[in-house]
């Protein structure tokens, strides 16, 4: 009798895969935005002596502080368009060294005008890092394991305020006055070096696409492929049409919402912390609370997404949450009160993130993500000025940052709703 040998094939761990793939990229992307994300708001913490140094009043701080995202807005789209043509490596570089090298410049403004021009140009040169990082991780991770992956990159933003609001605040403090320069300047200039020393790793380490990446072997480069092919609709270069679809518009006016509660918060939470009484150094220790505990629960909470295969009911829930600590933290009678809420609305706005991005890049053809995740995040950083602004106009008029943050409340809210209602459409 003789036997025939049937030869298996060899079965391939998808999820190790992707994991290797994360540990691989993540951790650089990661560090990157977690440098971009500290020279966009640690003029939150500078403030708190750059203001009444160069005369700026809350109005003028709010608004000038916030005209960064006029030309990030303005050039995130053009930027994620020219990356996916050109290739990731050379592009985030580019981005990387140009903003770091505008933020040290930072530390020489003398006037109203100059901190203006440098925030816009500021804009324009961080312009597509975010949206470019979560478009060209669609090109390496399946959708299945996309949030938490996501979670990775954007837990950038709360350590960036956990760990960046120490540091500024010792900086402030212990750089003040050395070689006769103010402390808000050495902490401007000091910050902006790592964006350089990462954009030129960037350019040395980073591949554009698996078919370039040598560290996974033939057949975990096969099997990653071909699952990202088998998630992509027919092929269509038609990316600018992604401008005028209503889905676009509709998931950027919710990422307004979420947005407009983040920045709000982190360009006064410094000023507000100090409000109840601390001094500099406290200042930069206790900001850092509310976003220690919103990078947990970020991480938590995309897990928890991944697992259960949902994002919309994820991002809604936490954004309601982020909207009652906003409104607890106005009518808070106590300082420590007023941090439990504070620290409420920080896990609120910042856990939505990677789900949001999650089912944001699940409900949109890939070639409308090109321009369309650029689109979505543009206006959504709007209210990177609006939110800041408003909190500077009505603190203001009424010298309190109650019905501020009463204000902000609106924001995620409303994200809420439009999420629930764009999901519904879909189905």
């Amino acid at each position: 009798m003789t036997e025939t040998l049937v030869k298996s094939e060899p079965t391939v761990d998808g999820e190790r895969i992707v994991a290797k793939v994360a540990w691989r990229l993540v951790p650089l992307l990661t560090a990157g935005f977690f440098v971009a994300y500290l020279d966009r708001v640690n003029v939150g913490f500078a403030a708190l002596t750059m203001n009444k140094e160069m005369g700026f009043t809350p109005a003028f701080y709010g608004w000038a502080a916030g005209v960064f995202f006029i030309t990030y807005c303005l050039f995130e789209a053009p930027s994620n368009h020219v990356m996916h043509r050109v290739g990731a490596r050379r592009w985030m570089a580019r981005i990387m060294v140009s903003w770091g090298l505008i933020a040290a410049i930072t530390a020489f403004v003398w006037s109203e005008t100059s901190f203006v021009v440098l925030r816009l140009l500021l804009g324009a040169a961080e312009a597509g890092f975010a949206p470019g990082v979560i478009l060209y991780l669609t090109y390496w991770i399946p959708a299945a394991q996309r949030a938490r992956i996501l979670a990775g990159f954007l837990i950038a933003v709360p350590l960036g305020s956990a760990v960046g609001a120490p540091i500024s605040g010792v900086l402030l403090t212990v750089m003040d006055g050395v070689a006769g320069v103010s402390g808000w300047r050495w902490l401007f200039f000091i910050e902006a070096l790592p964006s350089i020393a990462l954009g030129l790793v960037c350019f040395f380490y980073l591949p554009d696409r698996p078919a370039e990446a040598r560290w996974l072997a033939r057949d975990e480069r096969d099997w990653l492929e071909a699952e990202l092919a088998r998630e992509e609709p027919p092929h269509d270069e038609n990316y600018w049409g992604a401008l005028l679809n209503g889905r676009v518009l509709a998931l950027g006016v919710a990422y307004f919402g979420v947005v407009m509660a983040l920045y709000g918060l982190s360009f006064w939470l410094p000023q507000i912390v100090k409000g109840f009484g601390a001094s500099i150094l406290a200042t930069g220790f206790l900001a850092a609370v509310p976003y220690a505990f919103g990078a947990l629960a970020m991480w938590l909470w995309s897990r928890s997404s991944d697992h259960r295969g949902e994002t919309v009911r994820h991002t809604a829930l936490v954004c309601v949450l982020g909207a009652v600590g906003l409104a607890g933290a106005a009518y808070a009678p106590t300082p420590l009160a007023a941090m439990i809420a504070l620290t409420v609305a920080a896990v609120g706005s910042v856990a939505a993130l990677p789900t949001f991005w999650s089912f944001a890049t699940l409900t949109l053809r890939p070639a409308d993500a090109v321009v369309g995740v650029a689109m979505i995040n543009s206006i959504g950083n709007l209210s990177g000025l609006a939110g800041p602004w408003l909190v500077g106009l009505i603190k203001g008029a009424t010298g309190e940052f109650s019905d501020a943050l009463l204000a902000l409340a609106l924001g995620p809210a409303v994200t809420a709703a439009l999420i629930l209602r764009v999901a519904g459409r879909r189905r």
